[in-house]
């Protein structure tokens, strides 16, 4: 099943929104998550929006809060850039632009009644957010729930408290992993791929009733699905989660071609025999 897709505005699509900054929180040194009142249609867990600068410019990002709050967007930002720095500056109350949102979503109503293993690395863990609150309100719904993060050292962690709460419920199995620790961490220290060894030799876990959404840097996202092949799930329950150089978000720019697939349009989330071959080629 093809990755579903929510409404967009009626409106321009290229004429963003005005909204407001609020609820800004520091995640870790260089990242951080604010709040916007939503002047735009309901998203779908993996779909992102263009958020503007007045007087700086554009970036696309992934919605990290709940679809259960749709009059609310929420965005967790690192800055790597122009826009993303200026919107680390911006006090509470700023006004900026929003339009969208935009691109394909998480297929949640395919992961129903199936266990599902979530594999987030580093700023990977925003994108899949609002699938973890969809699923925990609706628990019933799916089978067993694993949620496997890697990060490359402990204060580079964010959603620290929900990590925390996450943990002591039952309701899905965390695994943390960081590729180098300080002496506070009492964690595993390795990749993520060594988080998806142990899995496969789980009693519970069973490849055929399995569905996995991986989201992270792209070297991260093929290994684990590799590794996920190699443990028995078929290519059709892998999805992942891309996001190149996106600049106008409606495949016009074309920035973000990605062999024949604009990742604006046709992702961000794509089913795995769409891109495996495009991951595997260095050039692309």
């Amino acid at each position: 099943m093809a990755p579903g897709r929510a409404e967009m505005s009626a409106q321009d699509p290229m004429l963003p929104q005005v909204s407001h900054l609020q609820q800004r929180q520091q995640e870790n040194h260089n990242t951080f998550s604010f709040v916007c009142p939503s002047p735009l249609p309901a998203f779908a867990p993996g779909q992102f929006s263009m958020l503007y600068v007045f007087g700086v410019g554009e970036v696309p990002i992934s919605i990290s809060g709940s679809p259960l709050q749709p009059e609310l967007q929420t965005f967790t930002v690192r800055e790597v850039g122009q826009v993303t720095r200026a919107l680390a500056r911006l006090p509470e109350g700023t006004a900026l632009g929003l339009r969208g949102p935009y691109g394909s979503a998480w297929p949640l109503d395919q992961a129903r009644g199936q266990d599902l293993l979530i594999v987030a690395g580093g700023l990977g863990l925003a994108p899949v957010r609002p699938v973890i609150y969809s699923v925990l309100a609706e628990r019933e719904r799916y089978g067993r729930v694993w949620l496997l993060h890697g990060n490359r050292h402990p204060r580079e962690l964010f959603y620290k408290a929900e990590l925390e709460q996450w943990a002591a419920e039952s309701q899905l199995d965390l695994r943390l992993i960081v590729d180098s620790a300080d002496r506070s961490w009492r964690g595993q220290v390795g990749v993520i791929t060594d988080l998806l060894r142990e899995l496969a030799d789980d009693r519970d876990f069973a490849p055929e009733r399995s569905l996995a959404m991986i989201c992270g840097p792209e070297l991260m996202m093929h290994f684990s699905a590799l590794r996920l092949l190699e443990m028995g799930l078929t290519p059709a329950r892998i999805f992942v989660s891309l996001e190149r150089n996106m600049q106008c978000a409606l495949g016009f720019c074309g920035h973000c071609q990605y062999g024949p697939h604009f990742i604006c349009k046709d992702g961000p989330v794509f089913a795995w025999p769409d891109v495996a071959g495009l991951l595997a080629l260095k050039e692309v």
